[in-house]
């Protein structure tokens, strides 16, 4: 018993991947398996039944295997089968679990021959099975029906890569010995992900139909495109046997006489047919999960570990412990206080790299959206004026105002300042929106909708509170407000040099006049002009001059500065002229052919605008006013608005999960009620536990065998040292008595291991003549755990022979088939 405990792997694997696959296979571990590929009538489905013994899987043209299925063979003294999607129920009756199988898959992929990647478990207990684990895939196809999708072909491709590219996997390719081999869909694909072959063993069907005078032998020895682990012919029921309900025992039996009685294959007969591949893969597979052991063992330990923070509150977990309750309330609160806080400080501990959330959302709100709200308020130029016209006229009542009056432009402000509350609304909304959100994300165990409140609770008003405050205060004294002054600035005023000569002055422009001053402090004031009946025009540019000018005069044909009709004033550049105009403009001084902008055609008999040029200036004073000072209201808000909003809303949030929320929900109704484990919770921690047991128990399994195996290494799988390149002399074999019990397991000193001396797939010796049999069989028993022993010279019997059916080699035979050495490339390569 040198491999004590190597019975307990494949169903160790089993209780794993059934595990897994309960989870949704989060653990993502390459569990070791076999999978079954081959094209569509291949015989694959036949294969299966003859280990179970009984019909049971899907038949029928075209795709019939169109999900994975999970065959999990377990021996046991009872028979039947169970689902792992019917957990608890019993398959007596195997016509029900074809039934299953057909339905389930209708579940996923429809009745429209669709196809799906998601596992079908199935697991059959039997007295006549060896534990054992296969995949059946779907057979490959090439050519759609009924709905499928033109891409058939592709996507059971892709299916089979998913399962036969991991190295923990077997590939069991099964062809049709009628077919030529090279062409062989289930060897061409396996070729692409093992090239090798170390991986893939190769299952010949329908020997039974070649045709006549032919035979597979070559393939069978391992002669033409070799496999490391060998080919196995077996013999399948015909269809009409199908049909006819023949019994799969009795197709064995028939299968059995086949091997025994074709001259091709009697001297391989004890290591072909449906039991011998049975007993071989279950070997295969028990020494690929030895193989596979200390990587399996690394990664149950990292899910092992990953898994033991989460399972820790559930080790001792009792649903109906009150002081569990308050201690997960409490836990849950405080948990979600610093994810909440994390997500707007944007100190996460997992950065999304593909979306905007939380507090950078809410950055970008600020500083973009919001902005851009207040930017889209254009102003309605037209109705504007009239509005301004109307309250200065207002204003004035049965006078007329020599004055632009100050209330009109309180007035016309306060009414711009109010439709701020609207951008201002949106912003509130949008972060609202983005902290509900924000929430949701933080967690799904609160109920969050008392946070919700609070958020709402913190009202609009609060935050619109800033639009009242502007409105309670117009401040024409603020740094940014041009006030009446529209413009500052040095002009030269050109007089001839008779009445003096060009002198430059500093020169102020405001709603009412324009002054000059000796220098920019303001001191000494030369003369100030009233704007009333003031208009520009153009001079030319003087012979000797430089400078670019422009003219001021009085439509009253009055002296404008002592006794000239006009004053020339003159800028540097042409640019400095046209921005004074602009200045003028603004004051409502416009040049001499120009009149109110060309929009009589849009003024209705109805409208009482006046053409009274004074009250056209008045009116473009305030309005520049206006447009100055929503300015600076404008910088304000949105400078306020996110502190405002921080404040009330994200801050006082903070603090009420960190301070209040707990009292809340306490006080909100029954903690009984409140802490209950839903379904779905429940159901995780169930899980989480079947894994977290699952896991252990395995890595204990795995110690125990490591602890207990023999450390002499195991040999490969098939013994293919039988194909010799040369004859060895006679005079270099060892004794006949080195098959000896007391040969010790290992190669004999100074001599090489065979390739893969195991009874799996390794080919017996050819007998030269009949001798005693050996002391100890050559073929030990998978289960005793004993190392197969090869003689040197043949001393087997070979097997009985119907009588008339002369043996096909000679006593003798000159030469030995071909090796290939492990260093020689194959010719699936």
């Amino acid at each position: 018993m040198g491999n004590r405990g190597m019975e307990d792997l494949i169903p160790l694997i089993n209780k794993l991947q059934d595990a897994f696959s309960s989870i949704g296979q989060s653990c993502n571990l390459d569990l070791p398996q076999i999978a079954v590929v081959g094209g569509q009538s291949a015989g694959k489905s036949s294969v299966l039944e003859n280990f179970v013994g009984r019909d049971f899987l899907p038949r029928g043209s075209g795709i019939v295997t169109r999900r994975p299925l999970i065959l999990q063979l377990v021996n046991s003294n009872v028979e039947y089968a169970e689902f792992l999607h019917c957990k608890g129920r019993k398959f007596v009756d195997f016509d029900e679990v074809r039934l299953e199988i057909e339905a389930e898959t209708d579940r996923i992929t429809g009745s429209n021959k669709g196809i799906s990647p998601v596992p079908i478990n199935l697991r059959v207990y039997s007295p006549h099975v060896l534990n054992l684990t296969l995949i059946d895939l779907p057979g490959m196809t090439k050519v759609a029906v009924g709905d499928q999708p033109q891409d058939i072909e592709h996507q059971i491709r892709d299916m089979l890569l998913q399962f036969i590219t991991k190295e923990s996997c077997l590939i069991l390719a099964v062809t049709p010995a009628n077919t030529d081999l090279a062409n062989s869909d289930a060897l061409k694909i396996s070729k692409e992900v093992d090239p090798q072959g170390l991986r893939t063993i190769g299952v010949i069907t329908k020997l039974d139909l070649m045709d006549e005078g032919t035979d597979a032998r070559d393939i069978l020895e391992n002669k033409l495109l070799p496999l490391r682990r060998g080919y196995i012919g077996v013999v399948n029921r015909s269809q009409k046997d199908i049909d006819g309900k023949k019994d799969i025992r009795a197709a064995l039996a028939a299968e059995r006489k086949f091997f025994l009685s074709h001259p091709g294959y009697r001297h391989i007969a004890e290591r072909m047919g449906t039991p011998h591949l049975q007993k071989s893969l279950n070997q295969q597979l028990t020494n690929h999960i030895r193989d596979t052991l200390p990587g399996l063992r690394s990664k149950l330990q990292s899910q092992l570990l990953s898994l033991e923070k989460e399972v820790e509150e559930f080790k001792n977990f009792r649903p109906d412990d009150p002081t569990r309750k308050t201690k997960a309330l409490l836990q849950m609160v405080q948990q979600f206080g610093v994810d909440f806080e994390k997500c707007i400080e944007g100190s996460g501990d997992q950065v999304d790299t593909s979306n905007l959330s939380g507090g950078a959302k809410i950055n970008r709100i600020f500083h973009e959206r919001f902005p851009f709200e207040l930017v889209k308020m254009e102003f309605d130029e037209k109705e504007l004026r009239k509005e301004i016209s109307y309250a200065i006229k207002n204003i004035h009542g049965v006078r007329t105002g020599l004055f632009t009056p100050d209330m009109a432009f309180e007035a016309i402000v306060k009414k711009q300042v109010i439709k701020l509350k609207d951008p201002c609304l949106k912003c509130v909304d949008l972060v609202v929106t983005e902290l509900v959100a924000l929430i949701r994300k933080c967690t799904e165990k609160i109920h969050y909708n008392s946070l919700l409140s609070l958020l709402y609770h913190c009202h609009c008003r609060q935050v619109l509170l800033l639009i009242d405050i502007e409105l309670s205060y117009i401040n024409t004294n603020h740094e940014d407000f041009i006030g009446f002054v529209i413009r500052r600035g040095w002009l030269t005023i050109n007089i001839s040099i008779m009445k003096g000569g060009s002198k430059d002055y500093w020169f102020v422009l405001t709603a009412e006049s324009l002054s000059w001053y000796k220098d920019e402090e303001e001191k000494e004031k030369k003369y100030m002009l009233p704007l009333d009946n003031l208009k520009l025009r153009d001079v030319e540019k003087g012979f000797m001059s430089s400078k670019h000018g422009f003219g001021i005069f009085n439509t009253e044909q009055r002296n404008v500065y002592k006794d000239l009709r006009q004053i020339e004033l003159a800028c540097d550049t042409q640019d400095d002229v046209d921005s004074w105009k602009a200045s003028f403009l603004r004051a409502g001084v416009y040049p001499e052919k120009d009149q109110v902008p060309d929009n009589e055609d849009t003024i209705t008999p109805g409208d009482t605008v006046s053409m009274d040029p004074q009250l056209e200036r008045q009116v473009e004073t305030i309005r520049n006013l206006v447009d100055s000072y929503i300015g600076i209201v404008n910088k304000s808000i949105r400078d306020l608005m996110p502190k405002t909003i921080m404040h009330l809303m994200i801050n006082s949030a903070k603090d009420f999960i960190h301070s209040e929320l707990l009292a809340y929900l306490y006080s909100a109704g029954d903690q009984g009620s409140l802490m209950e484990e839903s379904a779905e919770q429940a159901q995780r921690r169930d899980e989480m536990l079947r894994m977290y047991h699952a896991l252990k128990e395995a890595l204990v399994i795995i110690g125990d065998i490591s602890a207990t195996t023999v450390s002499t290494p195991v040999p490969p799988p098939v013994d293919d040292a039988w194909l010799a390149k040369e004859p060895s002399p006679p005079a270099s074999r060892p004794a006949v008595a080195a098959t000896g019990p007391n040969r010790p397991r290992g190669p004999a000193p100074g001599t090489q291991a065979p390739l893969n001396p195991s009874p799996a797939f390794g080919a017996p010796p050819v007998p030269s003549r009949p001798g005693p049999p050996p002391a100890q069989p050559a073929y030990a028993d998978s289960s005793s755990g004993q190392v197969p022993l090869i003689p040197s010279r043949p001393a087997r019997v070979p097997p009985a022979l119907p009588p008339g059916i002369p043996s096909r080699r000679p006593p003798a035979a000159p030469n030995r088939p071909t090796v290939i050495r492990p260093s020689e490339p194959s010719l699936l390569d």
